[in-house]
């Protein structure tokens, strides 16, 4: 594990003028489709033992998507007319998240997703209405086809997870939820393009500005970390990670200002760390997590939040191709 160390400390002003609102977020929680709110959460004390710390499990699954975009997806398509055809790049959850969107909201959407897609995860889009083109090795290669496809088709737009503020400000909507269990001394979030540390973070922090949010990305995929440390986007060459859900090399610039304001600390778990997460999950939660899924446990189990009673853990997405 690597704690990220940011080059400077924002100001305060600087929260003032990030383009996520809490007053957004309190709205979004009467526009998402109820399928994704109310998630469950609680405390496992088989979790706890086994981590020395009191946790606070919120399980992001139990709905269509087996994940949490589809609360972030629901608000950005409920802006479009009915009949306009958006396109964007998906290993998999975003994708099925804008297609679950856009069929209930009557868009059509195209998907751009990786040459080696997960099976399941490409069936689910199309299942939800999404033309799937594999195309390009990285989330970095899928996301210039869908510009390119934006550009050649006329009134396509191009949607990019993490860029538009409705996407976490819907994602936003879990840290209402995480609130109403009580006090929570830290909350650790997955990492990969941003909206969801973002959303929660922004509610959190104006009505627990005490509470610690940490961010967790893959060691193999770190690009949105090293932005966060310098305050600006930082791109990698190459990503090498398990946890394509926190795949990034790209990092979108609207996404790495939000973070620098609201974003205590950021570190990088091995993919390794990240195995024995799932595993554990398996035994405690019952649960079957991709390794993105598990990001936040395998941070605590390598020891982050030393001095913190309570953490709030987000159990993100269960479909996965790598065995535990």
């Amino acid at each position: 594990m690597q704690r990220i160390v940011p080059s400077r400390t924002p100001t305060p002003e600087a929260a003032s003028r990030l383009d996520i609102s809490v007053a957004r977020i309190e709205a979004a929680t009467r526009l998402i489709d109820p399928v994704f709110l109310n998630t469950p959460q609680y405390v496992d004390e088989t979790l706890c033992r086994a981590l020395g710390r009191q946790i606070l499990v919120k399980v992001e699954t139990a709905n269509p998507l087996r994940c949490f975009k589809g609360r972030g997806a629901d608000v950005l398509m409920s802006r479009f007319r009915p009949g306009q055809r958006v396109v964007c790049a998906s290993t998999g959850n975003f994708g099925a998240a804008i297609a679950y969107a856009g069929r209930r909201h009557g868009v059509s959407v195209d998907v751009f997703a990786p040459a080696d897609v997960n099976a399941v995860k490409r069936a689910r889009m199309e299942a939800f209405g999404a033309r799937v083109t594999p195309v390009g090795r990285d989330s970095a290669e899928c996301q210039e086809a869908a510009r390119s496809h934006a550009a050649a088709t006329p009134g396509c737009v191009f949607i990019q997870d993490g860029e538009d503020p409705a996407i976490a400000e819907g994602a936003g909507t879990i840290g209402v939820e995480l609130l109403r269990s009580g006090p929570i001394d830290t909350i650790i979030l997955p990492v990969g393009d941003g909206a969801l540390i973002a959303g929660v973070a922004c509610w959190i922090k104006a009505h627990s500005p005490t509470t610690l949010v940490v961010g967790v990305c893959a060691h193999g995929a770190p690009c949105m970390a090293l932005s966060w440390r310098a305050g600006r986007p930082v791109s990698t060459e190459r990503s090498d990670t398990i946890a394509e859900g926190i795949e990034v090399r790209s990092p979108i610039a609207e996404s790495v200002a939000r973070l620098r304001v609201l974003v205590d600390e950021m570190v990088l778990v091995e993919d390794r760390d990240l195995l024995e997460a799932m595993g554990l999950a398996a035994q405690t939660l019952g649960l079957l997590l991709e390794p993105s899924g598990a990001a936040g446990l395998a941070a605590i189990q390598v020891q982050i939040c030393r001095g913190s009673a309570s953490i709030s853990i987000i159990i993100r997405s269960t479909e996965s191709r790598t065995p535990i």
